[in-house]
C-alpha cells in the first residue's frame, strides 16, 4: 500500500467521525426518542400482561396490590372481581405458613394455594448429613384448575387460602389442618389434610359447600397439575439418577415409568390410581382415592451440577362434586423405598384394589423379583432381627446361598474334572487329526465324550441355574435403603461407592464411564475374580476353542471393574465374598477329588459302553448334527469338483 492510499482512507475516516459528529442528536431529541421507545415498551407490556390475565392471575393480583397505593380502592376492586368473578376475596392476601409434625414427618403448608410446600423426613439424612427434604415450596407445586362462573379460568395456586380454627386432632389422634379458599357468597371450598403420627401415608380431602353456584353448571371435574423437582439425596448421582423417574399405575393392573436415562412424555389412556415421583430410596406419591383420567405425565433431566435428577411433571383430572356432597380424596406416600413399609399398605386387600407401592422398589426382572421376594428379603430381615452389623449379615447371606448352591457347584467342578483329565486323549485326537478337517476332529472327540458318559454341557447347566440368584442380589443390594449409610470397615455407606482414592479432574472417557474414584470393594472383587479366572482355566481341559477365548475370560473381570466401581458397596462385597468362598470351594474339590481314581471311572465306563453301545442324550444329537453337517460337506465338495 503506497503513501498516497494511506493517506486518503485517514481522510475518510476523518470525514466519517466529523460527520457522524455534526449530525447528531441534541439532548432534547434523545430524550424524546427515549420517551417514544420507553412508550412502545411500556405499550407491548400492557399488551403482552392483558394477554396472560388469565393464565397469570396470580401476576396481575400482584400488580394491582403495588398499585392500590396509587389507584381508587372501589377500581381494585372492580377489576379484581373482572378477573377472579366470586373469588374475589380470596385474590389477595399474605402467604403465612404452618408447619406441622409427625413421629416421621415434618411438613410445611402455605395459605398461597391452600398447598403442601415442603416435606422433610425426620428419621433420614442426605448423604453429607443435612435434613432430608424430598421437595421444597420453590421447586414444586400442586394445583388445580377452576372455571368461574363467568368462565374465568384461575388456578388455586393463584389464590390465599385461610386456615379454619386451630389445627385439631381427630379420633385416631391425626392432626387435621382445614383450609378454606372464600367466596364473594356463602361457598366455599376446603383443602382438608390429615397427618397421622407415626406413618408416612398423609391424607388430603376437597370438602365444598355450594360451589355449584360459582361454578358453570355441570362441572362434574377438577383440572390439576403436579410439579416437582426431585433433589439429589446419595453421594453417586451417576447411580441414583438410574432409579429416579415417574412411576403411575392404572386401576386393577401393572405398574409403568417413564424412561429414567432421557426426557420423556406420555399421555395414559384409562384410570390411573397413583403417580410417583422417586429417586433410588425415597418418593413422592399421589393417590387418588377413586382414580385420575385425562393423566399426562412427563419428567426432563436435570444439568448433573443443579443438584436435582429430574424435574417431573404430571396433568390430570379427578371427579368432583361442586355440591359438596362428595369429597374428593387423596393420599400422599411421602417416605422410604422401603419393601416391606410399602407392601403393609396392601395388606387385607383384596389383590384387584391393591397399590402395589411396593413396586416402588426395583427389585429385577419377573424372575429375579420373585426369588427376592420369597427368598432374599426374608433372609436378610431374619439376620436384622438378631444382628445390627450389615456387613456381617451380608457375610451370612452369602455363606447361607453358597451352601444352598454347593450341589450344584460341586456338580459344576465334576463336570470341569472328568474334562480336565480326559485332556492327554483330547490332545492326541488334536494331534493326530489335523485342523484342516475340524468336523471329523469335533466328531471324535464326542465320540470319546460319548464313551466315557461326560457330556460338554454338564458343567454349564449348574452354573446356569446359579444365575438367576446372582441377578436377584444384582437387584437387592442397590435397592436395599437397609444398606444406606450403614458402613462396614472402611466403607462408610454400603448402598453407595466406597472411594479409597477420588479426584475432582474431568478425565475424558474415563470420568464418564469409571467415574472420578476407585472403589476398594470392587477393586478387591476385580482381583479375586482375576485368580479365580485363572484357577479356572488352569483345571479346564485345553482346545482351540478354549485358546481363543481365554484373553476374554480374562477380559472380563477388568470389564466388571469399570461395570461396578459406580455400584453400591454391599453388592461389590457381595461379590467378593462369594469368589472367595468359590475359590475355597474349588481348593476343596480339588482336594477331595483324586484325578487318577476319576480317570478310573471313566476307563470303566468306557468299556461297559463298548459292551453295549448306546449313545443318548446331548451328545448323541451333537453327533447326528456333525455326521448331518460332514456328509453335506462332502456332498458340496463332490459338486464343486464337476465343475
Amino acid at each position: 500500500m503506497d503513501k498516497n492510499t494511506v493517506v486518503g482512507f485517514i481522510l475518510i475516516a476523518l470525514i466519517l467521525i466529523g460527520f457522524g459528529w455534526m449530525n447528531r442528536p441534541s439532548q432534547e431529541e434523545i430524550a424524546r426518542r427515549q420517551r417514544y421507545n420507553d412508550s412502545i415498551v411500556a405499550a407491548q407490556q400492557m399488551a403482552e400482561a392483558q394477554r396472560l390475565a388469565e393464565e397469570e392471575a396470580h401476576k396481575t393480583a400482584s400488580l394491582l396490590q403495588e398499585s392500590a397505593l396509587e389507584t381508587d380502592s372501589i377500581a381494585i376492586a372492580e377489576k379484581v372481581h373482572g378477573l377472579f368473578g366470586a373469588f374475589a376475596p380470596s385474590a389477595l392476601g399474605e402467604d403465612k405458613h404452618w408447619t406441622l409434625e409427625s413421629d416421621l414427618l415434618r411438613l410445611t403448608f402455605s395459605s398461597k394455594g391452600g398447598r403442601l410446600v415442603e416435606a422433610e423426613l425426620k428419621e433420614y439424612r442426605t448423604h453429607d448429613s443435612l435434613p432430608l427434604i424430598l421437595f421444597t415450596e420453590d421447586q414444586s407445586n400442586l394445583g388445580f384448575t377452576i372455571v368461574t362462573g363467568n368462565n374465568r379460568v384461575l388456578n388455586t395456586n393463584d389464590m390465599y387460602f385461610v386456615p379454619v380454627g386451630d389445627v385439631q386432632k381427630d379420633a385416631d389422634g391425626n392432626q387435621v389442618l382445614r383450609m378454606r379458599l372464600l367466596t364473594d357468597t356463602t361457598a366455599y371450598m376446603d383443602f382438608v389434610y390429615t397427618i397421622p403420627a407415626n406413618d408416612y401415608m398423609v391424607g388430603m380431602s376437597i370438602e365444598s359447600y355450594q360451589m355449584d353456584k360459582v361454578m358453570p353448571s355441570g362441572m362434574n371435574y377438577l383440572e390439576m397439575q403436579w410439579q416437582a423437582k426431585i433433589k439429589q439425596q446419595e453421594r453417586g448421582r451417576k447411580f441414583e439418577e438410574r432409579y429416579s423417574m415417574v412411576q403411575y399405575k392404572f386401576v386393577a393392573d401393572d405398574v409403568e415409568n417413564l424412561n429414567a436415562s432421557k426426557n420423556d412424555r406420555k399421555m395414559l389412556g384409562g384410570n390411573v390410581k397413583w403417580i410417583a415421583f422417586k429417586d433410588q430410596f425415597f418418593s413422592s406419591v399421589l393417590i387418588a382415592d377413586n382414580y385420575f383420567t385425562s393423566t399426562v405425565v412427563e419428567s426432563h433431566v436435570e444439568n448433573r451440577n443443579s443438584g436435582y435428577l429430574k424435574n417431573c411433571f404430571a396433568e390430570m383430572a379427578v371427579a368432583y362434586d361442586p355440591t359438596g356432597k362428595e369429597k374428593t380424596g387423596f393420599r400422599f406416600y411421602l417416605g422410604p423405598n422401603h419393601f416391606k413399609t410399602l407392601a403393609a399398605y396392601d395388606k387385607g386387600v383384596d389383590k384387584e384394589n391393591r397399590l402395589q407401592l411396593n413396586k416402588l422398589v426395583p427389585l429385577g426382572w419377573k424372575l429375579w423379583g420373585w426369588i427376592n421376594r420369597i427368598a432374599v428379603i426374608p433372609m436378610f430381615d431374619f439376620f436384622s432381627r438378631y444382628i445390627s452389623n450389615f456387613g456381617i449379615i451380608i457375610l451370612l447371606m452369602t455363606i447361607v446361598i453358597k451352601l444352598v448352591l454347593f450341589p450344584l457347584t460341586y456338580k459344576s467342578y465334576l463336570s470341569s474334572a472328568k474334562m480336565r483329565v480326559l485332556k492327554p486323549e483330547i490332545d492326541e485326537i488334536y494331534a493326530r487329526i489335523p485342523a484342516e478337517k475340524a468336523m471329523e476332529r469335533q466328531r471324535a472327540t464326542m465320540e470319546l465324550y460319548s464313551k466315557v458318559g461326560v457330556s460338554p454341557m454338564s458343567g454349564c447347566l449348574p452354573m446356569l441355574l446359579q444365575m438367576p440368584i446372582l441377578l436377584a442380589m444384582f437387584s437387592f443390594f442397590p435397592a436395599s435403603i437397609e444398606l444406606r449409610q450403614q458402613s462396614f470397615l472402611w466403607a462408610d455407606d454400603l448402598s453407595s461407592y466406597d472411594a479409597i482414592l477420588s479426584w475432582d479432574t474431568y478425565i475424558p472417557l474415563i470420568s464418564n464411564t469409571f467415574g472420578n474414584h476407585i472403589s476398594l470393594f470392587c477393586l478387591l472383587m476385580t482381583v479375586t475374580n482375576i485368580i479365580y479366572t485363572k484357577l479356572n482355566m488352569a483345571s479346564t481341559a485345553g482346545s482351540d476353542q478354549m485358546a481363543a477365548m481365554k484373553w476374554m475370560m480374562y477380559l472380563m473381570p477388568i470389564m466388571f471393574l469399570f461395570i461396578f466401581n459406580n455400584y453400591a458397596a454391599g453388592l461389590s462385597y457381595y461379590y467378593f465374598v462369594s469368589l472367595l468362598i468359590t475359590i475355597l470351594q474349588t481348593y476343596i474339590f480339588r482336594w477331595t477329588i483324586n484325578d487318577e481314581k476319576l480317570l478310573a471311572k471313566l476307563h470303566e465306563k468306557r468299556k461297559k459302553n463298548e459292551k453295549a453301545p448306546k449313545k443318548t442324550g446331548f451328545a448323541a444329537r451333537l453327533e447326528k448334527m456333525q455326521r448331518e453337517q460332514m456328509a453335506y460337506q462332502r456332498e458340496q465338495m463332490k459338486r464343486n469338483a464337476k465343475r
